[in-house]
């Protein structure tokens, strides 16, 4: 992830002032973009909480979703060699994703007023993100994080008891665990998890899925506010959509994913003023010159296997409108 001066200094400087802000950048840290979070022109957001414009739902429903994934052979080349840095000692866990074409009748404006989210993003023209993952949230001087490894199917029996007790599943949450931690530890003190592993059931227009995610908080100085673009930017890219080690990880995805992430998987973020907000730009639609794409993926572990990953990147190929 770049670390661009200037932008820092912006936040930093906002964060200062207690003014608050709008941010995003992209997943490889080319395209920061910092708006007023009144703002309705290019942007529209909205948090648990807080958004930008008003909910209005459109008089319309999905009546057509058409998936067109990368094939199944493409993306077992690509893991296969994932694999190979695993017992190389490259990487111990990395966060493969791939794109898959749509045809649905929505365009990117009426999914974002459909879906049901804990935050929702509309880059106008560029891509609509429906996210249930939380980058970190800053609470009177408490940054907390909260990793999401780990999605099942919810119809399937005993689904719930099948993830929280499966040995792959298990592994990739303590690494992304501790990967969390050692970096919340970068800008706070006294860290340490608070929750670990619990569920989320996410409803989608599909199947409802279960979710597994973790809490880790740490104690920030009192003087954080004028740090917020240092203290975000030292915990980018998001451990969950990297992988472990980071820097390394993120040259093997580079090179195995072989298209561009974009603003997917990057981090949106919200500062009332005092108090800071953000998600991981994860289940994600983008419009490349009028071609939706949704791009989407799962964490591999010298555990893990081909087909059921496969399985699991095409289950999160969804919008959150039941």
């Amino acid at each position: 992830m770049k670390k661009p001066k200037h932008i820092i200094d912006k936040l930093n400087a906002l964060g200062k002032e207690a003014i608050p802000f709008v941010f995003l950048v992209d997943f490889e840290g080319d395209n920061p973009l910092i708006f007023n979070p009144s703002e309705t022109d290019k942007i529209l957001w909205q948090t648990e909480h807080s958004s930008n414009f008003e909910d209005k739902k459109p008089q319309k429903s999905i009546s057509e979703w058409e998936t067109h994934p990368v094939s199944f052979a493409k993306y077992e080349k690509e893991f296969r060699r994932i694999q190979q840095h695993i017992h190389n000692g490259d990487t111990y866990l990395l966060n493969f994703t791939q794109p898959t074409i749509i045809e649905t009748n929505l365009n990117l404006e009426e999914i974002f007023s459909l879906s049901s989210a804990s935050y929702k993003i509309l880059l106008k023209g560029s891509f609509v993100c429906f996210s249930p993952e939380t980058f970190v949230k800053i609470t009177d001087g408490k940054i907390s994080s909260y990793p999401m490894k780990g999605t099942i199917d919810a119809e399937i029996e005993n689904a719930r008891e099948l993830i929280l007790t499966d040995s792959k599943e298990l592994a990739e949450h303590n690494t992304i665990v501790d990967l969390i931690r050692n970096d919340l530890s970068l800008v706070a003190e006294n860290v340490g998890v608070e929750k670990f592993r619990y569920l989320q059931r996410i409803k989608t227009n599909r199947r409802d899925l279960w979710q597994v995610s973790s809490e880790i908080s740490g104690d920030l100085p009192a003087n954080y506010a004028e740090n917020i673009g240092d203290i975000i930017y030292t915990m980018l890219p998001a451990g969950s959509i990297s992988g472990a080690p980071k820097k390394k990880t993120v040259e093997i995805i580079r090179k195995t994913e072989k298209y561009t992430r974009g603003f997917y998987t990057g981090i949106f973020c919200y500062f009332d003023g005092k108090n800071l907000d953000s998600c991981v730009l994860i289940r994600y639609i983008e419009n490349q010159n009028g071609q939706l794409i949704y791009k989407s993926g799962g964490g591999i572990t010298f555990k893990s296997e081909a087909a059921p990953e496969y399985d699991e990147m095409l289950k999160k190929v969804y919008v959150p409108i039941v």
